[in-house]
């Protein structure tokens, strides 16, 4: 009964209704700035959809599944020590695995760790804070952990089919990121909302993990496998 219920308020005005609306938002602004990019200095460029575009597109999307979290989480502000437990080594772990990954698989190991490290340890740590301390410290491993696995996943696939990876562990990650959203529901709906914003932070948000993502694959450094 709970997740029907959780599937009708997604069309409603509460925080979940606003889910759908943060996906969307995260996409036209990723999207469109990646377009942009591409339009008026990338098209030219030798093989820029194969080798970088394809990445991209994937970072872009996962960045928009795991942006509705945060703003799902700061909605309510505090939950039970369990609850934000899950929810930072959840968060953590995605948003370090995800970009991890993807930058892995056209910088090499150390700068996709380093990327998934930049995301993952800082949203895992933001979002664990609902319950203090405990989930501080989830956020910060899994984001940890999270990064270094997705990066090194990607390095041992290189030569394995891992754009094909790419979108299977872009759907998992994705169907985790959704049992969060509504395990988040389910612990909330007898509770009242305590902050209520528009959607700067998602667009804020969205653009820079985009033009940092963009600028480490096409710019930035690279380890001696990718030359």
């Amino acid at each position: 009964m709970s997740f029907k219920e959780f599937k009708k308020s997604l069309n409603g005005e509460g925080v979940e209704g606003e889910l759908i609306k943060t996906v969307l938002y995260s996409l036209i602004v990723s999207l469109g700035f990646l377009f942009i990019l591409y339009y008026f200095k990338f098209k030219t460029m030798e093989d820029f959809i194969p080798k970088y575009g394809f990445y991209l597109f994937f970072a872009a999307l996962s960045y928009a599944v795991i942006i509705p979290a945060l703003r799902q989480v700061r909605a309510y502000k505090y939950l039970s020590c369990m609850s934000g437990m899950m929810i930072g080594m959840t968060i953590g772990m995605i948003a370090g695995f995800l970009p991890g990954f993807f930058v892995g698989a056209t910088n090499g190991m150390f700068w996709g760790s380093v990327m998934g490290m930049i995301v993952g340890i800082p949203f895992g740590v933001w979002t664990g804070k609902c319950c203090g301390v405990m989930g501080i410290m989830e956020g910060m491993m899994a984001g940890f952990m999270g990064s270094l696995m997705g990066a090194m996943t990607a390095v041992m696939m290189i030569n394995d089919n891992v754009k094909i990876a790419s979108v299977i562990v872009f759907v998992i990650g994705s169907a985790i990121m959704f049992s969060l959203n509504y395990m988040i529901y389910t612990e909330t709906r007898e509770t009242e909302r305590q902050i209520k914003e528009d959607h700067v932070i998602t667009i804020v948000l969205s653009f820079a993990l985009t033009a940092i993502t963009t600028w480490l694959m096409v710019y930035g450094p690279r380890s001696v496998l990718f030359g």
